[in-house]
């Protein structure tokens, strides 16, 4: 009994240990899924292919390929690059920002 204590004890702990900005990179990711999958107009994933989102596009580069960093991809996302538009008027630097930070998650993986 008294082990059974301890080792729920030692799990509070860790849960205690866990940042709170864990939960918050969570909801941020899930975002970026979200705009690239559905929301963005248009949708990332209608050119690009990305393993993570089931996205399998046949006009921009393979994203599990490149592996872009997200400094590359909010720059492409704000000013646009090859056949890819600018998504300056449609998204806030929230969403694009959300977006880099899933594709670049995605790709590392």
């Amino acid at each position: 009994m008294k082990t059974l204590v301890l080792i729920l004890c030692g799990y509070v702990f860790l849960l205690g240990a866990i940042p709170a900005h864990a939960a918050e990179d969570v909801v941020q990711l899930q975002l970026g899924k979200t705009l690239f999958t559905k929301t963005a107009v248009p949708a990332c994933s209608l050119c690009h292919t990305l393993k993570d989102a089931n996205a399998e596009g046949a006009v921009g580069p393979v994203l599990d390929e490149i592996k872009p960093d997200t400094a590359r991809i909010i720059k492409a996302l704000q000013n646009g690059i090859g056949q890819m538009p600018s998504y300056k008027a449609s998204l806030s630097d929230t969403q694009m920002q959300a977006i880099a930070d899933y594709v670049a998650k995605a790709v590392s993986n």
